[in-house]
């Protein structure tokens, strides 16, 4: 089949690429390099079926020729862009969505929409099903991404319903691993660095905020699950086993070697809306599939310490 993966270049974007590219398809990887990298595709560029269009998705999008999957995995998805680029985060989510909706219906191609647990909000209820509406605030410092997102979200079940168009939704839980930006403010690759420089390692509040991490690589598994499976979702993709702040600092400065010490500091201004429990819950991806996560903590944290070493 032929692909078109918007977002080709980012982080979980590129990892995807090059897996489908490994079941033999053709990629034609869009990406306006906001916050991507052609260093995250420096492989797929290499391979004869893939091709990259450098292209920002809040302007309409044309492909020649047949496309039989359009993916949507664009969007800046790190804290510190929150700040910097808001608007261009909600067009992304919102023009951006539609532009590749309408690339679908016109190509009457299956569309994947890649959302998010920020869905969720700071979640009143634990473990995240998919059933659960969320808390959500609409005008918090982190409501221009996860506005985007629920935005995306309604707007693909609307082509949905309104043109029959397949559609398949993904909601991301924390996600860690190689080709992470390691300056987005994401507490894996905070803390990575922070222990590899031997600096204290920052956990704000008292460390009992808990998440659940998965490496890209069985992330990506579990997305492509998705996408080639009967539902059209949402559905949760991520670890179902949780982990504290406070311990995942200090699995990471073991596995980092590292004399780091670990302080605890106040929340900062600005970190409202932060939740204090995520977790998914997985049933529903395994009741069509059988994908589970196969990279353990401290084996994904060992291959993301020797990427960010070699990045120094």
């Amino acid at each position: 089949m032929r692909w078109v993966v918007a977002g080709a270049a980012g982080f979980i974007g590129s990892h995807l690429c090059e897996q489908v590219l490994a079941q033999g398809h053709q990629v034609v990887g869009v990406d306006c390099l906001v916050t991507g990298s052609r260093a995250n595709i420096e492989g797929c560029l290499q391979h004869p079926a893939f091709n990259f269009v450098e292209h920002d998705i809040r302007q309409p999008l044309a492909v020649d020729g047949p496309v039989e999957r359009v993916l949507n995995l664009a969007s800046p998805a790190s804290p510190v862009d929150f700040d910097r680029i808001p608007l261009f985060i909600l067009e992304t989510g919102s023009k951006g969505t539609q532009h590749l909706l309408d690339l679908a219906l016109a190509k009457g191609a299956r569309f994947f929409l890649a959302s998010t647990s920020e869905a969720y909000g700071d979640p009143e209820v634990h473990p995240q099903v998919e059933t659960y509406n969320g808390n959500v605030s609409s005008t918090g410092p982190r409501s221009c991404y996860d506005e985007a997102k629920r935005y995306a979200e309604a707007i693909t079940m609307a082509y949905h319903r309104a043109h029959g168009l397949p559609v398949r939704i993904a909601r991301i839980f924390n996600t860690y691993g190689e080709r992470m930006r390691p300056d987005d403010g994401r507490v894996v690759c905070s803390f990575i660095d922070q222990a590899l420089r031997g600096q204290p390692l920052t956990v704000f509040g008292d460390g009992g905020q808990t998440r659940s991490f998965v490496h890209v690589s069985d992330e990506v598994q579990g997305l492509l699950a998705v996408i080639e499976g009967p539902l059209t979702g949402p559905v949760n993709v991520g670890n179902p086993d949780e982990i504290t702040m406070l311990q995942l600092a200090q699995r990471v400065v073991a596995a980092c070697r590292s004399s780091s010490p670990v302080q605890l500091h106040p929340l900062p201004a600005g970190r409202e809306g932060d939740p204090n429990r995520r977790c998914p819950d997985t049933g529903l991806l395994q009741s069509f599939s059988d994908w589970k996560p196969v990279v353990s903590l401290d084996e994904g944290l060992r291959r993301t310490i020797d990427w960010m070493r070699a990045l120094a």
